[in-house]
């Protein structure tokens, strides 16, 4: 089967290779290349497609979903962890009976190298910061990883070999295929580690006042997952402390204030980690793949 159009409804990262693609499912390909900044705007820009391809940075809601009754199909050029994270109405779509196909695994190399890089850099003041009063290496250094999916363990194997304590804590246990990293839950984790770093889909909060007061001071904290897995004033309060520091990329620190931004131990840089030209290979071959599987299915 083929569409009668599909939309790029914003700047979904896609080659010019996959939107070349994009002609053999449907009529009509329209591309869009910025985001909108109304409801009617998506509502304009959707028209009369039965399926559009979308970022993590556009939402698309359960009353813009009724207000397009032609929509099949909704591709996320993005992940799509639970339905609970998502930026679709992931349950109402499916409800009626639109197909919405998400990807994961894209970035995660990326995402490594940028934390790696980001704490070698911070141990041994190689720019601003420094961590310690002498330079610091990763060997024998505690760090704990929140969130132990894919990107969490890509992380601990690449950590590994440097001689660091690793850990880690995950909503669901995983089987320990992998040596030298240990389960601890997370009061355990916060207390025995001089770092963490969060691998958390949108919306999960894990860390209050109680939490950060058991994380304590003298401590480096890492967050790329999209959104902020914390209570932002519990942060304030934890970083204006000394010896404490705090690395976002440009994803993880969307949600920070201006005010907790600017706050001296805050390293926050514009760019989302991840975003190489490898990426955008693996994400524009994984929408497609999405796409073709459902014309497929539904010729």
């Amino acid at each position: 089967m083929k569409f009668n159009k599909i939309v790029c409804i914003d700047e979904t990262k896609l080659n010019e290779k996959a939107i070349g693609e994009l002609e053999k499912y449907a009529d009509e390909v329209v591309v869009h290349h910025d985001y909108p900044d109304s409801e009617n705007e998506k509502k304009e820009r959707i028209g009369d497609a039965e399926a559009i391809i979308v970022s993590w940075r556009t939402q698309i809601g359960e009353e813009l979903i009724k207000s397009c009754p032609r929509l099949k199909y909704i591709g996320m050029a993005c992940s799509l962890y639970d339905e609970e994270s998502a930026n679709v109405a992931v349950r109402y779509a499916r409800e009626q009976g639109i197909s919405v196909k998400g990807i994961r695994d894209y970035g995660d190399p990326g995402v490594a190298e940028f934390i790696i890089s980001e704490l070698i850099q911070l141990l041994n003041g190689y720019r601003e910061h420094q961590w310690k009063n002498l330079p610091s290496e990763l060997t024998g250094l505690r760090i704990g990883i929140i969130g132990f999916g894919v990107t969490g363990q890509l992380l601990a194997k690449c950590v590994y070999p440097f001689g660091a304590e690793l850990y880690y804590y995950s909503r669901t246990r995983k089987k320990e295929k992998e040596s030298g990293i240990q389960y601890l839950d997370l009061p355990d984790l916060l207390k025995t580690c001089e770092v963490i770093s969060f691998h958390l889909p949108r919306n999960v909060e894990l860390m209050k006042q109680e939490e950060f007061s058991k994380f304590g001071n003298g401590k480096i904290l890492v967050n790329t997952s999209l959104g902020l897995p914390f209570e932002e004033k519990a942060f304030q309060d934890w970083i204006k402390k000394e010896g404490n520091f705090a690395i976002f990329d440009g994803d993880g620190k969307k949600e920070l204030s201006r005010e907790t931004e600017k706050q001296p131990g805050v390293i926050a840089h514009q760019s989302s980690a991840g975003w190489s030209s490898q990426t955008l290979v693996r994400l524009s071959e994984k929408v497609l793949q999405n796409i073709s599987e459902y014309c497929a299915e539904n010729g």
